[in-house]
């Protein structure tokens, strides 16, 4: 269920999100452009381990269920939404 970025993706992504911030005129730059860009690149990669590590938790929660419940139907992935946003939600208030 999880969604995964290729590394063009994410670099493209970053690449975006660098081109915005230079036309903000707000923002001021206190490091190379590319220091930049590599340190948007981690944030994207660490946020993609993080919702993967919260996919792997709702999944298992699934598979620990004493009825055996088939990946892919209603019954699943009305549960895998529940526990993965019970998952955010934990991760929420722990940053809080």
């Amino acid at each position: 269920m999880s969604i995964r970025l290729s590394r063009e993706k994410i670099n493209y992504l970053s690449r975006q999100i660098l081109d915005a911030l230079f036309n903000d005129d707000q923002v001021e730059f206190l490091d190379e452009s590319n220091e930049i860009r590599l340190s948007i690149v981690k944030s994207i990669e660490d946020e993609m381990k993080l919702y993967g590590l919260l996919d792997k938790k709702a999944i298992d929660k699934i598979n620990a269920q004493k009825k055996s419940i088939k990946e892919g139907s209603r019954e699943w992935e009305i549960l895998y939404r529940k526990y993965y946003n019970d998952e955010i939600s934990k991760l929420g208030k722990f940053i809080e």
